[in-house]
């Protein structure tokens, strides 16, 4: 299954498979988009695996936000190599 990136307003809905084949897609979509939006949340539910290019994709889209100031909020039960990412910078 390809990577299916889907929007409404702010709301980002992620379905398939975010990986380095895919993962130029991602950035492509998402390369503007604190310019032009405030806040952004990118549901994972639909995600049915993510490689570590995809979790560097997702933590260089968090990394942007924060220095922007800008809201990210990344929602669902996704990958836990994703999940795990997250937390332990959030320890370190």
């Amino acid at each position: 299954m390809n990577l299916t990136i889907t929007h409404y307003n702010n709301f980002f809905k992620v379905t398939g498979i975010l990986n380095r084949h895919t993962v130029g897609m991602f950035q492509n979509e998402f390369q503007d988009v604190f310019e032009k939006l405030q806040t952004v949340t990118i549901s994972i539910e639909g995600l049915e695996s993510i490689d570590k290019d995809g979790v560097n994709a997702l933590a260089k889209l968090h990394n942007e936000s924060i220095s922007l100031k800008k809201q990210l909020s990344i929602i669902g039960f996704g990958c836990k190599d994703l999940y795990d990412h997250f937390k332990s910078n959030d320890a370190a």
